[in-house]
């Protein structure tokens, strides 16, 4: 058994789960694989659609930092003081000629896939703040990973040819921070537009699927960066906007039933959890029987990390938890995730 020491620290009140409206996902209880991709699809394909033009506004709800500046996921350095930042309105693209100029708005899933087509033009879920310059520079290349980048941005985002085994092309990588959210952001458009991708032409894309590339890499970055409290905060401001959800964000354990392929079989996919979490008011015991290998992540109320490990061991203890207050427990296996609020009186 393997025991960490904690110190902990209190933090106001705010908003922490998902703001899921009761019954919303009750449709795809229990499924798995294309019966539960075309019942997910069924729940959140009717959105409200948004001009392009809108998006200037929306931004300021669903990608604001705690400052108040534009979150920008090809600049920022979670942690660290990214190279510069962006004040939205003022700093809103126009012209630029170097990274820093301005920022404007990124097609995660380039427009020129789709035939720049409505809804998914405008759809906020694959759109978000970035340096207009990196934004050039990515272009409408795949994601992927790049071993021997051509070009590398201030936060240390790349471009140039893959490594991703099974395709040789240029790509573009993010920082490992934000690859699960743009995964997740994959999962979702393959979810949601079900019904009118076959006619899309992608690198990553075939037919309605992803290619096995694609799929391959998408699913590791879905894994090890895992669902954060920013991507959470996300789904409920544009859920507020367009009135439908990201699946993948409220249960990420719901990519491995549909897309997880390889030497698991679906039918022997869980769809809970195969840890259990037992609270004390002094310590938190994580029983882990399978052995998976499980990231934990505590948080304050604000979402700020008070501490992350990842461990196979088959039980964990988190102790002593000497502060009073409430914390956040968040535990992602490869399959499933769990988050539990801590009350220590």
């Amino acid at each position: 058994m393997k025991r960490f020491l904690l110190f902990f620290l209190m933090f106001s009140p705010g908003v922490l789960f998902a703001q899921i409206p009761a019954g919303y996902y009750d449709a795809a209880a229990g499924l798995q694989g294309d019966t539960l991709r075309q019942v997910l699809h069924q729940i959140i394909r009717n959105h409200s659609q948004q001009t392009y033009s809108s998006l200037w506004i929306h931004f300021q709800k669903t990608d604001k930092k705690s400052t108040g500046e534009v979150w920008d996921i090809y600049s920022d350095i979670p942690g660290g003081t990214p190279a510069y930042t962006y004040q939205f309105v003022t700093n809103q693209c126009g012209s630029y000629s170097q990274e820093g100029d301005c920022y404007n708005r990124e097609h995660t899933v380039p427009s020129s896939w789709f035939n720049d087509a409505y809804p998914m033009y405008s759809d906020i879920f694959h759109l978000y703040p970035t340096d207009g310059f990196v934004n050039g520079k990515r272009s409408n290349y795949p994601y992927g990973t790049v071993n021997a980048p051509t070009w590398t941005s201030t936060n240390g985002s790349k471009l140039g040819p893959s490594a991703s085994p099974g395709y040789t092309g240029t790509v573009f990588e993010p920082i490992g921070s934000y690859k699960g959210d743009l995964a997740r952001t994959y999962f979702y458009m393959l979810v949601r537009y079900l019904d009118v991708m076959q006619g899309w032409s992608s690198p990553m894309f075939a037919g309605d699927s992803l290619t096995t590339w694609a799929r391959n890499m998408l699913l590791q970055w879905h894994y090890q960066d895992t669902v954060s409290q920013k991507e959470i905060n996300r789904n409920d401001s544009v859920y507020a906007i367009q009135g439908n959800r990201n699946p993948f964000i409220d249960h990420p354990e719901w990519v491995a039933a549909i897309w997880d392929h390889s030497g698991i079989g679906l039918n022997s996919l869980p769809v809970v959890p195969s840890f259990t979490v037992s609270t004390w008011p002094d310590k938190v015991l994580i029983h882990n029987p399978a052995g998976e290998l499980l990231t934990i992540k505590l948080t304050g109320l604000t979402g700020t990390t008070i501490f992350q490990v990842t461990s196979p061991d088959k039980e964990i203890t988190l102790s002593p938890i000497r502060d009073k207050g409430v914390h956040i427990l968040l535990v992602n296996s490869p399959r499933a995730s769990l988050a539990r609020k801590i009350f220590t009186p």
